[in-house]
């Protein structure tokens, strides 16, 4: 049997998931940086659990204390270059590794994240994706830096007392050719369309436009162009409020600019109400209103325009941004943009085959999860849609001074794999505007600047959006390259980057002594969809370059591990699809690993649908959990925290390619499960684990017995699978949690509703959950969920779950029950009313005023809420009088109205 590695003994999951958390928060140097990758593993997380899988347990509790003291340290970004303790990581690994470097797989590298890490131990590493564009990303920060950025020396020209001298220097010669050719296409992108974007006549420079999409008014008395404008906010800081005010003139929507520093703000004007709500239109000239449906008819029947609004300019001299609407000179010059993009579009069109503009679909409405499904609702039907004619002359023209870039350095004499290189670098200069100067990046107020387009893993439909001047600021420098490379090129060696399904890997049996990675989640991220953005823009960019990448229409999907199904299937087909591609790619983990090998696999997906997919697969491999760690690789504040629940930690699952025991039976399996969890919970909560985040930490740990076996299987000889394994790890969890969040007391003491309110708020907070999510927390609690919502506190909204607290409630409803959470938001309501007699006389009528469990349990809740909460407030409120409550109830108690 192989030796035991340390991750299996143990992990400073606390210390490492702070500094996985703080690491989202890093930019300069990240490689996050260097192009968007989604749901990318923290370096930090990635560098400690790879260090901790590849060296031995400790044999002492010394031995135990200095590594976790030194994963710690090493954890930290700041000590991510720290040369002395590199050195000894690599030192350790190789006299773990008899002396030899491991030789390491991530089969799903997606960003790079997990195989930099295996590099900067010292590994031999192989990293590989179905993605074309995450092979990009992972040969610019995996091959190219090792393999040309090594320092050398070069003279450079520099300023000395005025002069101009060449010195010998010590420079990275790819990131000085990647700066030196960045530079010249952005020269030459404004030689040609800098007039577009003309200067005013006192010399102010546009840095953007302001655009509202329009749609004519639907009363026929009145027919008046609709600006659809989200809201009228142009700046809004503490010290400067600007706004666009609407007014009618004749039959025309006017606007004026007013605020800080401009005419001041009528009156009763609310710059946060705009046009639109939810495709909702309203027209400000007759004040009707337009239905949804009806908004996407006129645009899908091409009645729909756009206009532009207000220009953004700077001026040499002085700070902060400034506003003005905009002209006719403004509108006349955008068309002129049109006029010469037509031309340039039919010239490149003839030069490379291709339209410059891309024509490739975007996916259809119906596809489930498919980003941009409300796209086509909207007339949005191809890729280059999501662009406005100046926003496409500025990507076809860096484009094409990028693809001549390539031409260049071949015709200089440069080795064709470099240059393929440096050319790849300049390349995401393309990408990064695309994604900054789109129909839909939003102006922001708040920051005085547009939005890029993905603050959501989605791209919904927007109203109103900024468009960029591509000259003024740094979307196309290559600053972010210049931050990146020297922080990824002092590695010696390189990674191998092979582009193929995971279920189908070109490696022999038993060859890596490590898997690293990270697979995808069920259907969290729709990654082809995503990258689709982004691939028609380097296909025209790089497709001569690096044709075994961009050489299909869109990115591959046939073989793309996800449940979200275009197919004839649908959703219910998608799911097998997913479960069984998983399988396949998990057998062959198995079949690549040696022996005596070990595999860390991240997993980190909310709903419990998607881990039974996960430990099914799991199970069917071959591969046998050993330990299981759950890291918080997410920051505190994320998009709809409060709105609808979301996870925390990832789990890292390590496993093993080790032999089996015969079936076993599950009363049998289960005691033992029990045992075994009831320590790994209180290790869990030890470490601070909490909230759904524990639930999922539970079940990465019950797959540690429950994968020994073969086949588990009741008496009957049914073989127990992952949903009937998740259904007792959660009831064991929410009894531990219960005892827990109690104070270990009276957990027993409690309704089984009262347990899964506690619970709820716990687990979720406020938020609202899918039904399907909320059944199984309700079943673990021993109630049946579709008997109870729409009575008392469980609420059902559509396809969701939501739990009312005592502000959400009447209480007429409230004043007959006994049961102890109905009874304690009665008590909140009047106490919040200022009512207390009322509510004195309900705790003592209920006898809860002297019971210390329902107090017990309106601190558990409370502690579980954010501060922002009212019920937090309406709780810490009543619970600070508790011990008044308590002797003024005391009557009640004498006179044997104590609630049994």
């Amino acid at each position: 049997m192989a030796s035991k590695r340390f991750i299996e003994e143990t992990f400073p999951v606390r210390e490492v998931s702070e500094q996985s958390a703080k690491e989202k928060n890093i930019r300069h140097g990240h490689i996050s940086t260097l192009h968007i990758w989604w749901a990318r593993r923290p370096l930090a997380s990635s560098r400690a659990t790879n260090y901790a899988a590849l060296i031995p347990a400790p044999k002492t509790e010394k031995e135990k204390n200095e590594q976790r003291n030194f994963i710690i340290e090493f954890s930290k970004w700041e000590n991510s270059l720290n040369e002395q303790m590199i050195q000894k990581a690599r030192e350790e690994i190789l006299k773990a590794n008899g002396g030899k470097p491991p030789r390491v797989l991530d089969p799903f590298g997606g960003g790079g994240a997990i195989p930099l890490e295996a590099l900067r131990l010292g590994c031999e590493t192989y990293s590989n994706d179905y993605n074309p564009v995450a092979v990009l990303i992972q040969k610019c920060t995996l091959e190219y830096p090792q393999k040309y950025g090594k320092p050398v020396k070069r003279k450079v020209k520099e300023e000395y007392l005025g002069q101009i001298i060449e010195v010998e220097k010590e420079v990275n010669p790819l990131l000085e050719d990647v700066k030196k050719w960045g530079q010249w296409v952005l020269v030459e992108a404004k030689k040609e369309i800098s007039r577009f974007y003309p200067q005013d006549s006192d010399g102010s420079i546009p840095v953007g436009y302001i655009w509202a999409r329009t749609i004519p008014c639907q009363n026929p008395a009145c027919g008046a162009e609709i600006p659809l404008m989200r809201q009228f906010w142009l700046a809004k800081k503490n010290k400067k409020k600007v706004a666009l005010y609407p007014y009618v003139e004749g039959k025309r929507v006017q606007f004026k600019v007013v605020g800080t520093g401009y005419e001041e703000m009528p009156k009763g004007f609310k710059p946060e109400k705009g046009t639109v709500s939810r495709a909702v239109a309203t027209c400000p000239v007759c004040g009707s209103t337009i239905d949804a449906n009806t908004t996407r008819k006129l645009f899908q029947e091409g009645k729909a325009g756009q206009r532009m609004v207000a220009v953004v300019t700077t001026k040499e001299g002085e700070t902060g941004k400034r506003y003005r609407l905009a002209t006719e000179k403004d509108t006349a010059v955008f068309f002129e943009a049109e006029e010469y993009l037509q031309k340039k579009r039919e010239k490149l069109l003839n030069e490379w085959g291709m339209d410059p503009v891309p024509d490739e679909p975007i996916p259809p409405k119906n596809s489930h999860r498919a980003v941009g499904s409300q796209l086509p609702l909207y007339d949005f039907e191809v890729w280059g849609d999501l662009f406005n004619s100046r926003q496409k002359l500025a990507l076809i023209t860096f484009v094409e001074k990028v693809r001549q870039v390539y031409s260049r350095l071949l015709d200089e004499g440069v080795d064709e794999d470099y240059a393929r290189a440096v050319v790849s670098y300049i390349s995401f200069i393309v990408d990064k505007l695309s994604s900054w100067n789109s129909v839909l990046c939003p102006w922001l107020a708040y920051k005085e600047d547009n939005h890029w387009i993905f603050s959501r893993q989605a791209l919904p439909m927007l109203w109103d959006y900024g468009e960029r001047n591509p000259f003024i600021g740094e979307i196309v420098s290559v600053r972010t390259i210049r931050n990146v490379l020297p922080r990824v090129s002092f590695l010696k060696q390189y990674t191998f980057i092979t582009n193929s399904s995971a279920t189908q890997l070109p490696y022999p049996d038993n060859y890596f002594d490590a898997v690293f990675t990270d697979p995808p989640y069920y259907d969290n991220v729709p990654y082809s969809y995503l990258s689709d953005f982004f691939y028609v823009w380097l296909k025209r960019t790089l497709g001569d370059v690096h044709p075994e990448l961009f050489s299909t229409p869109l990115t591959p999907k046939k073989q793309e591990i996800v449940a979200y199904s275009n197919g004839p299937g649908g959703w219910e087909d998608g799911k097998k699809f997913f479960e069984e591609m998983l399988k396949k790619s998990f057998q062959e983990i198995y079949r690549v690993l040696k022996p005596d090998g070990i595999a860390v696999i991240v997993y980190a997906h909310k709903s419990t649908e998607g881990w039974e997919t996960l430990i099914n697969s799991l199970l069917d491999s071959g591969l046998i959990v050993t330990a299981a760690w759950p890291l918080n690789t997410e920051m505190q504040v994320r998009l709809n925290a409060k709105e609808t629940a979301s996870l925390a930690s990832s789990i890292y699952l390590v496993a093993r390619k080790m032999q089996r025991q015969p079936a076993g039976i599950y009363n049998q399996v289960k005691e033992e499960l029990k045992n075994y969890l009831q320590a790994k919970l209180e290790h869990l909560w030890q470490e601070g684990i909490g909230g759904a985040d524990f639930f999922i930490a539970a079940i990465g740990s019950a797959i540690e017995v429950f994968g020994k076996y073969e086949k588990v299987m009741d008496y009957e000889g049914n073989v127990i699978r992952a949903d009937r394994l998740l259904a007792d790890v959660r009831e064991m969890a929410t009894d531990y949690a219960v005892r827990q969040i109690l104070h270990n007391g009276f957990a027993s003491g409690i309704s089984d509703l009262t347990r899964f309110y506690v619970l709820w708020r716990w687990n979720y907070g406020e938020a609202k959950v899918p039904f399907d999510e909320a059944r199984k927390l309700a079943a673990g609690c021993s109630i049946d969920l579709s008997q109870l919502w729409n009575r008392g506190f469980i609420k059902k909204e559509k396809e969701f779950i939501r739990v009312l607290g005592p502000q959400d409630r009447q209480p007429e409803e409230l004043k007959d029950s006994a049961e102890l959470i109905d009874v304690l938001h009665l008590a909140l309501i009047l106490w919040a009313r200022g009512d207390r007699t009322s509510m004195l006389k309900v705790l003592t009528d209920t006898g809860y005023g002297r019971n210390d469990i329902f107090y017990r349990v309106a601190q558990a809740v409370s502690e579980s809420l954010s501060k922002e909460s009212t019920e937090k407030k309406w709780l810490d409120g009543f619970l600070t009088g508790k011990e008044r409550i308590r002797e003024e109830t005391k009557i009640g108690i004498k006179e044997g109205r104590l609630f049994k």
